[in-house]
């Protein structure tokens, strides 16, 4: 998703951003949708583009399983423009199912502010309460039905608060990799041992605390070794090596109640030590401390190593050499709905799952018999899966006003596209409707200089991932090279 400063040709000069700041969700007193446990809330951030009063889904954050005072560990990145208002709106939600569409999931309430509000609260921190609104919207655009009418609530009524903090962000490039493991824990299950995990914080100027990163959980053990995690220093400690990171060691529950272990307080640069005396950390339970004469700690974590390496960007590969191929493939059917193929024929069961402009035979139909599965894109979605092994990406663009959610799923942004139980390595795909760019269209005014953007906005990340999963570094930029 591109930036919010940006604007389009002919709308007026593009406001330069001040800065790039990241902004971190939490919420306290979520409404429970849930009958047997809490909720799983979701808060998803739209904005609007210069000029328009079109809501368009900027990103999600992770769904945090029976909480209903999440703190969301996926940050938004957005330019901040000083001379211009910047819309936002947070919708919560409690998901129900794997399904990408919200219009599937409880609707919790949500809040609208600028990004000048939070930057220029105290602290940058804004406190706002949620409400129910008149109505939700669909990610693509679309009006949804008023938010009392699936199990909402009533239309105003407060649910809970949002809690918004932005920092700016520094200039630090480099990622850090590290490992820990802990010793004699504290035993907090009654029939076993104990499922730990850590979650970590780094202090901001008001004395409060950020999450930056969570490990996984390491079941039925005091003497857990957590796997290697790699994290950026500008999420650790914004390039402060001196900054207050804060860890707490939990035992994990299954209905979201954990139970608090311990903490203890470190800094990029007593962690950049590597594995010494200087950190091993003792575990202290602070109210145990308080009641127990004799406590000396929960147990201890040691950090088993730590290495340091420059992330590197799209651009650096790029000035490196690397070469983007294009091509082009057209479906130029009318329709793509069952009734419009020949019996036996399928659109979107032929060969690699690529988009052809005859139709091709299913080899799992018989003459007039349908797709047994039901679902048009299931061959695609198990040749994406492949694919994402290999260095391409896949931007579909849907033209016509058909219902698109098949076709969000496979853009795979908040759930991994996945087939016969495999998960796709990464996300290769993106998805627009070209009905948004339309004049006239939900999107009016965007131009087709905003489809190009919004069609091209993966690509960066997507080349990213690929290179880094496989270790491939750029070559050195030839102005760099004695």
């Amino acid at each position: 998703m591109a930036g919010l400063g940006a604007s389009e040709p002919g709308t007026g000069s593009s406001p330069v951003p001040a800065t790039r700041v990241e902004l971190t969700v939490s919420c306290r007193q979520l409404l429970d949708r849930d009958t047997f446990s809490k909720s799983d809330p979701i808060c998803v951030l739209y904005t609007q583009r210069p000029g328009s009063h079109q809501w368009r889904e900027f990103g999600r954050t992770e769904v945090i399983d029976n909480s209903l005072n999440p703190d969301f560990l996926h940050k938004f990145v957005l330019d901040y423009c000083f001379e211009e208002r910047q819309n936002l709106r947070f919708d919560l939600y409690d998901v129900d199912s794997k399904s990408p569409d919200l219009s599937k999931h409880d609707f919790l309430g949500q809040a609208f502010c600028t990004l000048g509000e939070i930057v220029g609260s105290a602290g940058s921190r804004l406190e706002k309460p949620l409400t129910m609104g008149t109505a939700t919207m669909h990610p693509r655009g679309r009006r949804l039905a008023p938010a009392a009418s699936h199990g909402s609530g009533i239309p105003g009524k407060k649910c809970g608060t949002i809690i918004l903090l932005a920092e700016e962000l520094g200039n630090c490039r480099d990622v850090a990799t590290l490992q820990f493991c802990a010793n004699k824990l504290d035993k907090k299950d009654f029939f076993g041992k104990s499922d730990p995990f850590m979650v970590f914080y780094r202090s901001n100027e008001d004395g409060t605390f950020t999450i930056c990163h969570k490990t996984e959980v390491v079941r039925n053990t005091l003497n857990p070794v957590w796997a290697a995690f790699a994290i950026p220093v500008r999420a650790l400690c914004n390039g402060d090596h001196d900054r207050a990171i804060k860890v707490e060691v939990y035992d994990w529950d299954r209905d979201g109640s954990h139970d608090f272990i311990g903490e203890f307080t470190t800094s990029y640069r007593e962690l950049a030590r590597g594995q010494s005396h200087f950190n091993v950390y003792e575990v202290v339970n602070p109210r145990k401390k308080m009641k127990k004469k004799k406590y000396l700690n929960s147990g201890t974590v040691t950090l088993l190593s730590f290495t340091v390496e420059a992330e590197h960007t799209f651009l650096d590969y790029i000035k490196g050499g690397t070469q983007l191929n294009f091509t082009v493939a057209i479906d130029f059917t009318a329709s793509n709905e069952w009734g419009c193929i020949k019996p036996g024929m399928s659109w979107h069961c032929g060969g690699a799952g690529g988009v052809s402009a005859q139709p091709a035979p299913c080899p799992a139909l018989r003459p007039h018999q349908l797709c047994p599965c039901r679902q048009p894109c299931c061959p695609t979605k198990e040749a994406i899966v492949n694919a994402a092994k290999l260095p391409m990406s896949i931007i579909i663009v849907g033209v016509g006003q058909a219902e698109f959610d098949a076709m969000v799923e496979l853009d795979g942004d908040d759930i991994r596209i996945s087939s016969r139980g495999k998960v796709a390595e990464r996300d290769i795909v993106q998805f627009v409707p070209f009905r948004d760019y339309m004049t006239g269209g939900p999107g009016a005014g965007l131009s087709m200089a905003g489809l190009a953007r919004e069609v091209l906005a993966e690509i960066p990340d997507q080349l990213l991932s690929y290179m880094k999963a496989r270790g491939i570094k750029p070559h050195p930029h030839p102005s760099h090279v004695p």
